[in-house]
């Protein structure tokens, strides 16, 4: 099959189209045909070198397609539509990035949608993320909500959701690019403000807050939560040149009386959550198309599209 192979650190070259052998099935896997994956940061941040997952690996922490191997024909049977992400994929385990992908099967869950596969791939990590996110912060009680760093694809993803799950909540979006202020606004949000150096231009309060930019930004975001509020802190898109994972000498008392900090793993993936995910979709009627799609032997621009700075949206790549 095919796949691309990274070995070494570096930029989008470093990611190789190369000829290597179809993996066999073993007890608990099952061989997956993938139809398309998701492009995400975390993906940018192991092949730059940030992230401790052994060389050589086929990245892919997402994928669609069906089922062409199944060691559990009852709840994996060939040819059933399904997906995957998370749980070592692409990091302890080769993932997407390729034409097969031998997962575990307590990471694979068949679904049932008529969505193409471009909008179906764009699905598993960007909307599943935002969509825990949104549970965690019991969205369906806040009146407003306030999105950081809301021009990715998990940050126009969770306004989508929000405005499904509860009609009547008011919406922000921040952006550093004054350029992308009228984009948010075009893609539904209610409100977008300017996050310039770090600090959010506006003087508003939110019910929930959803933080994507990480921990260089959480204490500026908690400074505009509402009592009683909740934030989660979700995303690290607070620079890709030098990510940061943790908060140094962090005083609770920044988090304001009476409101809550929490955060949320797309890791505690599981079929109901997700299938209800599909559900809400569906009923909906959420558009989930891609901003870009590439196809496969193009992958490597795939991350360099998501990486450019006038990236806006989800990038997927069809095999």
């Amino acid at each position: 099959m095919k796949a691309f192979v990274i070995s070494h650190a570096g930029g989008p070259e470093q990611l190789q189209l190369k000829d290597v052998t179809t993996p066999k099935v073993r007890a608990g896997w099952s061989l997956v045909k993938i139809k398309g994956f998701g492009i995400n940061r975390s993906e940018i941040f192991t092949r730059l070198g940030y992230s401790p997952v052994i060389f050589p690996r086929i990245l892919g922490i997402e994928g669609v397609g069906v089922i062409a191997e199944s060691t559990d024909p009852t709840r994996l049977p060939q040819g059933q539509k399904v997906v995957s992400l998370m749980h070592g994929m692409g990091r302890e385990f080769d993932g997407s990035y390729a034409q097969y992908a031998l997962l575990p099967n307590n990471n694979i869950y068949p679904v049932t949608t008529h969505l193409s596969w471009p909008e179906l791939a764009a699905i598993p990590e960007t909307y599943f993320t935002a969509y825990g996110s949104l549970l965690a912060m019991k969205i369906q009680q806040a009146n407003s909500l306030l999105i950081r760093a809301a021009t990715s694809g998990v940050g126009i993803a969770a306004m989508k959701l929000a405005k499904a799950m509860n009609p009547t909540i008011n919406t922000t979006g921040s952006t550093r690019s004054k350029n992308k202020l009228a984009q948010l606004k075009a893609v539904g949000f209610d409100q977008s403000i300017l996050d310039s150096n770090r600090y959010l231009q506006t003087k508003s309060h939110f019910d929930s807050i959803l933080e994507l930019v990480g921990p260089a930004t959480l204490v500026n975001s908690l400074q505009l939560l509402n009592s009683g509020g909740i934030l989660c802190n979700t995303g690290e898109l607070g620079g890709m040149d030098d990510p940061k994972w943790t908060m140094n000498n962090f005083d609770p008392f920044k988090i304001p009386s009476g409101a809550y900090l929490t955060i949320f793993s797309s890791d505690t993936v599981n079929e109901k959550t997700f299938n209800d995910l599909i559900g809400l979709i569906d009923r909906h009627h959420i558009n989930v198309k891609p901003t870009k799609v590439f196809d496969f032997a193009h992958t490597p621009n795939a991350q360099a599209a998501l990486d450019h700075p006038d990236s806006f949206g989800k990038v997927v790549v069809l095999t």
